[in-house]
């Protein structure tokens, strides 16, 4: 049984109205990733970090998943094999357009307790000093990978990119590790690799092929290439 796995970014929902990262226009032109996006800049700042997420909480609750997550959901549901989807976002636009996803970076949707790890629902709007549930400690933060630590779920992911047959990344930069070594990893063990983005990413050169343009078109036309070709005629299988 083959297998695809599948890396998003940020530009597979920027079509739905989610800020990206890395535009003129987005959140890093806005805010200090040290700030915001650090263990550090939550310490100095708590209240300033609650309240950039508990805005993006509310971003992401106003818009809808688009054409290009209901086109991966539906290739996980329909495809001959094993469709496997790593996020780097933290929004549930995979999940609303029908597909089950590892967030690796974490979810705007769920709170983390920082003395006890327990996770829960995170309600809409997080305070400073929220207690957590299971240990009540006033430890709540925002359940996101923060700059300096460990993704979620890297054991999982990369026994996947061992087993893939074809590993597509879609609407990354390619300018976060270990995210950005996922293609390098893929290539190590034989699958064939796809880019589909708005343009080559950072790391665009390691990629076999490439597919450029807006998300909605360039991974529903990928897809439906996937769901109607024969097994024995997709590269590299």
């Amino acid at each position: 049984m083959s297998k695809i796995v599948i890396l998003t970014g940020a530009g597979i929902s920027a079509e739905s109205g989610i800020d990206t990262f890395r535009a003129e226009d987005g959140l890093w032109a806005q805010h200090r990733v040290e700030d915001v996006a650090t263990p550090e800049g939550f310490a100095r700042d708590p209240q300033l970090v609650v309240d950039f997420y508990n805005g993006r909480r509310k971003q992401a609750a106003e818009v809808s998943p688009n054409a290009a997550h209901q086109a991966l959901a539906r290739l996980q549901a329909n495809y001959a094999g094993q469709v496997v989807i790593v996020t780097q976002n933290v929004d549930d636009l995979h999940e609303q357009g029908g597909a089950q996803v590892i967030h690796m970076h974490g979810a705007l949707n769920s709170a983390l307790c920082a003395a006890c790890d327990h996770r829960w629902p995170a309600p809409m709007v997080m305070a400073v000093g929220d207690p957590c549930p299971a240990c009540n400690a006033p430890a709540a933060r925002p359940d996101i990978v923060w700059f300096g630590e460990m993704p979620n779920d890297m054991d999982e992911i990369f026994d996947h990119l061992a087993e893939a047959d074809i590993f597509a990344a879609i609407g990354t930069s390619g300018n976060v590790y270990p995210a950005a070594g996922f293609v390098a990893e893929a290539r190590r063990n034989g699958a064939h690799t796809v880019e589909l983005n708005l343009e080559r990413s950072a790391v665009g050169n390691q990629f076999a092929e490439h597919r450029t343009g807006p998300a909605t078109r360039v991974v529903t036309d990928w897809v439906e290439q996937l769901l109607s070709t024969p097994p024995q005629q997709r590269p590299a299988l």
